[in-house]
Formats: C-alpha cells, sequence, structure tokens
C-alpha cells in the first residue's frame, strides 16, 4: 500500500473517530420506520374517532407506543454500535429533545382543558420538530433536517382548517418519520 494510501486510510479513520465522538450516532433508521408505520395506523384510527377525546386518547397512545420503540431501538442500537447510551453526545441529544416534549404534553393538557384543540396537530408537530433540532443538534445532520421538516409541517397546520389535522399528522409522525427512517438506516445503519 502507497503511503499516500495509508495517510488517506489514517485520514478518513481519524476523521470518523471524531465524528462519532462528537455526535450522538445511535438515532435508529429502523426505529424511526417501525414509529412511522403505527403512526400511520394511529391516523386511520383516529379518523374513524366519533369525538374529539376519543381522536386525542389514539394520538396520545400513539405517542407513548412511539416512545416506547424509540427508547427501545436507541438502546439497541448503542449496543450493537459499542455507544455508551448516555455518552456525552447520547446525554446531550436527550437533554435537548426533552423540554419540548415536556412542554408539549403541558400545552396539550392546557389547551384540552380550555378547549383549543384545533391546535393540537400544529402544536405536535412544532414541538416535535423543535426536540428534533436540539437533540439532533448532538447528532448526525440528517436528524436537525428532520425536524426542521416536522417544524414546517407544523406551521402549515396551525394555519390550515382544523379539518386537515390528522392529515398532517399522518403526514409528519407517519410519511415524514418513515422517510427519514429509512435515509439514517441507509446512510447511518440500523
Amino acid at each position: 500500500m502507497a503511503l499516500e494510501d495509508r495517510a488517506a486510510d489514517n485520514l478518513r479513520f481519524i476523521r470518523e473517530t471524531m465524528e462519532r465522538a462528537g455526535s450522538f450516532t445511535a438515532v435508529p433508521g429502523r426505529g424511526g420506520i417501525a414509529i412511522g408505520l403505527t403512526a400511520l395506523a394511529a391516523a386511520v384510527i383516529a379518523s374513524h374517532q366519533p369525538t374529539t377525546a376519543r381522536w386525542i386518547s389514539v394520538w396520545l397512545a400513539e405517542a407513548v407506543l412511539a416512545m416506547i420503540l424509540a427508547v427501545l431501538t436507541v438502546a439497541q442500537k448503542a449496543h450493537a454500535v459499542r455507544l455508551p447510551l448516555f455518552s456525552g453526545p447520547g446525554r446531550k441529544f436527550a437533554l435537548g429533545f426533552a423540554p419540548a416534549m415536556i412542554v408539549g404534553a403541558l400545552l396539550t393538557a392546557a389547551l384540552y382543558r380550555d378547549g383549543g384543540i384545533r391546535l393540537l396537530p400544529g402544536m405536535w408537530l412544532l414541538l416535535y420538530g423543535t426536540a428534533v433540532v436540539s437533540g439532533g443538534s448532538f447528532s448526525v445532520r440528517v436528524v436537525p433536517i428532520m425536524g426542521i421538516c416536522f417544524i414546517a409541517l407544523g406551521a402549515a397546520a396551525v394555519v390550515s382548517p382544523a379539518a386537515w389535522g390528522n392529515g398532517y399528522m399522518m403526514a409528519g409522525f407517519g410519511g415524514l418519520q418513515i422517510v427519514f427512517g429509512l435515509i439514517i438506516a441507509r446512510k447511518y445503519g440500523g
């Protein structure tokens, strides 16, 4: 092997090592796809609910299921790549992600109590996108891009008719999640 080839290999190894040390690479593409598929099912089920309360219940159950899938698949991918789950980047990802999700839960309760249900789909998409951008700043480049797409979709949802809310939920939590899950799985493994 020529000296320049070895040098190029060494530089590539150093660059990849530094990228892994500074970013959380255990974001699971297959987990994102699974979450997107369950969201598509939730959208279909939610569209057939006779009351707003039942519609919200379906989406809240989906949120719990998505969280469980995310935690399990992140832990599985972190283990597979021998990356400590709460390493520096992993901890930063979680700390960046959590505040917007907590705010979303609090605002959901307040809007439900005060009858602001029409805003929920847009708010959920906006805050999830914000969580993904914030946490994703400690991850691979495609993750914050996904968050920006969720924010754009949420912005459209808050100015659209309320009847379109479930469609926006399907497009975001189903469609975007699957598309970016495929990209992450293909480009970053798992």
